[in-house]
């Protein structure tokens, strides 16, 4: 099973990004995906969470109101909707899948995306 996520690049602040994760197969149906980010430096955090069947999401105060996090089931992908982008968001950008325990915020996934950078300039 791996996780490709695209969508990353350079944008100036202010401006907006769509990152897509993808599943090699449809084995994710049935399992929490999230979004995970790494600054420089900085522990990986978490950015938002989606539900099985995409009815809740999660997301970290530092980009609610600005990020939506979306998922398609029959095309095995999972969106990640960055609007109003701040150059404190510049990091490499992880899709995860299959939570493993209740905690949708904790890095508890089974599976784990390469990442995708995201820099933003101010």
């Amino acid at each position: 099973v791996q996780l490709q996520a695209s969508g990353g690049g350079l944008v100036q602040a202010g401006g907006s990004l769509r990152l897509s994760c993808e599943a090699s197969v449809p084995t994710f149906i049935g399992d929490y995906m999230a979004w995970f980010r790494q600054a420089p430096g900085k522990e990986r955090e978490f950015v938002a969470a989606i539900s099985p069947s995409g009815s809740m999401s999660d997301y970290s105060d530092s980009v609610k109101d600005r990020f939506t996090v979306s998922r398609d089931n029959a095309k095995n992908t999972v969106n990640l909707q960055m609007n109003s982008l701040k150059a404190d968001d510049t990091a490499v950008y992880f899709c995860a899948g299959r939570l493993r325990g209740a905690q949708v915020m904790s890095p508890n996934y089974v599976y784990w995306g390469q990442g995708t950078q995201v820099t933003v300039s101010s």
